[in-house]
């Protein structure tokens, strides 16, 4: 039997692995048993099967954080691991789905992982209704920082965003120029990842997660673009669901177990109705809410 060998994941696809060993060595992995979940960002611990020529990650180091979703059974699936900030990242092209931008910002919340926005294609121009929107993210402590990775304009906004030690993870939908930021930081990262981590066919994979390490010492974990995300149920605060507005506003409701739906006197929907606080972000939870309410009672069954 080899040793065990510990490791970092720097790319992910499904169960096809790369691990980067203490001695910067970087192999190609899966991981051994059905059970176990691994995703980039992982510290594991892997064994070399010689006989076979293959690499198996055994186990998954204790993780100080991890971005999780739901899955249709209302479970939890990791989707990176071990950040120290997360970067939503959306653009005035592809119009953006603010309801997917909110979910994104309560996992982080759920995580305890420090977020903000990165507003790309800045150069294709914003219209007074995005810009609402994103003076109200501001509001809530989730800064926007704006650039273009095609014209180079604010990216040193997102470099300084990327101290050294961070640990950063762009998601956000399709299309919206996560790998093209990547790019721009880093020229050299035009390798693409299924050139890395390739499916059993042999067919290049084009949906990875990868890590990338940056001149200045930070890392950026590139994600695969998605057209919804649900925060998983299991780690949300059933009061607020990660909405700090909430959090704020529900002090003052009559109820302390209000859902800030119907119930008669809740603050939350007066400030809605008030115009106080963002009604679409006010939308956007009552939307969660029952997305949470369907999960947990299917994950109870």
């Amino acid at each position: 039997m080899s040793a065990l060998i510990t490791g970092s994941v720097i790319a992910s696809f499904g169960r096809h692995l790369m691990v980067r060993t203490a001695q910067g060595a970087e192999l190609r992995a899966r991981p051994f048993g059905r059970s176990l979940e691994v995703v980039c960002g992982d510290e594991v611990r892997c064994r070399i099967d010689p006989r076979h020529e293959e690499v198996h990650v055994v186990e998954v180091l204790r993780r100080r954080n991890a971005l999780w979703r739901a899955n249709s059974r209302g479970g939890a699936e990791p989707v990176v691991a071990n950040l120290t900030r997360l970067l939503v990242v959306l653009a005035p092209l592809p119009q953006p789905d603010l309801f997917v931008v909110d979910r994104y910002l309560c996992a982080a919340t759920a995580a305890d992982v420090p977020a903000a926005l990165v507003l790309n294609k800045s150069d294709l121009g914003v219209d007074p209704e995005l810009a609402a929107e994103l003076d109200s993210y501001a509001a809530a402590g989730f800064p926007c920082i704006s650039c273009s990775a095609t014209s180079g304009a604010g990216i040193e906004g997102l470099l300084a965003a990327l101290t050294p030690g961070t640990r950063a993870a762009l998601v956000g939908q399709s299309g919206v120029g996560k790998s093209s930021l990547v790019r721009r930081l880093l020229p050299e990262a035009g390798v693409a990842v299924g050139e890395l981590v390739r499916e059993e066919e042999g067919r290049h994979t084009t949906t990875a997660a990868r890590l990338f390490d940056l001149p200045q010492g930070a890392a950026l974990i590139d994600s695969p673009g998605v057209r919804d995300f649900a925060p998983a149920v299991s780690g949300l605060d059933e009061r607020t669901l990660g909405f700090p507005e909430v959090a704020q506003l529900a002090a003052a409701c009559r109820f302390a177990d209000c859902r800030h739906l119907r119930e008669p006197g809740c603050a939350v929907r007066a400030a809605a109705e008030a115009g106080s606080w963002n009604p679409r972000r006010y939308e956007s939870y009552r939307r969660l809410r029952r997305l949470y309410e369907r999960l947990k009672a299917t994950r109870g069954r």
